[in-house]
C-alpha cells in the first residue's frame, strides 16, 4: 500500500470514530453516596446538585447502571402513592427522581431511591431523553458500615 493511501485511511478512520463518539453522546451521571451529592456531564454543560439517598435502614444500590425507564410523574406503589416526579428508573423500583422534601437534600433521607430537587430532577430528565445516560453510584453514606463482598 502507499503512504498517502494509509494516511488516507487512518484519517478517515479518526474522522469516523470521533463522529461515532460524539454521535453517541450520553449524560454522565455520578452519585456520591459519601457527599450526598450528584455530578452531571452532559452535552449541555456540567452541574454538581445536592441528593438524598438511603436513610438508615435502606440501601441505595452501588454500582453502574443505565436507565430501564422513564416517567415524568410516578407514584409510589411501594410507599403511599408518594409522588415520584421525572423518574429515571435504573434498577427495579429504584429511580432518580424529584423531591419536595428539598430540606432534606444534601443528607441521607430516602427508602433507596436518589432525590434532586424537582428543578434539577427536571433538567436531568430532559437530558437524558435527549442524550440517553450512564449512572454510577459510589461511596458510603456517612457512618455506614457496609461488609465486604
Amino acid at each position: 500500500m502507499s503512504r498517502l493511501f494509509c494516511k488516507s485511511l487512518v484519517a478517515g478512520a479518526a474522522a469516523f470514530f470521533a463522529f461515532g463518539a460524539a454521535a453517541r453522546a450520553e449524560v454522565v451521571i455520578d452519585v456520591n453516596l459519601t457527599s450526598q451529592t450528584m455530578h452531571v456531564a452532559s452535552a449541555e454543560g456540567s452541574y454538581t446538585w445536592p441528593v438524598s439517598t438511603a436513610r438508615a435502614g435502606f440501601v441505595t444500590p452501588r454500582g453502574h447502571f443505565a436507565p430501564t425507564g422513564l416517567e415524568r410523574m410516578h407514584y409510589s406503589k411501594k410507599y403511599h402513592n408518594s409522588p415520584m416526579p421525572y423518574s429515571i428508573f435504573f434498577r427495579g423500583g429504584y429511580a432518580i427522581h424529584g423531591t419536595y422534601a428539598t430540606g432534606a437534600l444534601g443528607t441521607p433521607a430516602s427508602h433507596g431511591c436518589v432525590r434532586l430537587s424537582p428543578q434539577h430532577a427536571q433538567m436531568l430528565y430532559e437530558m437524558v431523553q435527549r442524550e440517553g445516560a450512564s449512572i454510577s453510584i459510589m461511596g458510603s453514606p456517612r457512618g455506614a458500615h457496609y461488609a465486604s463482598r
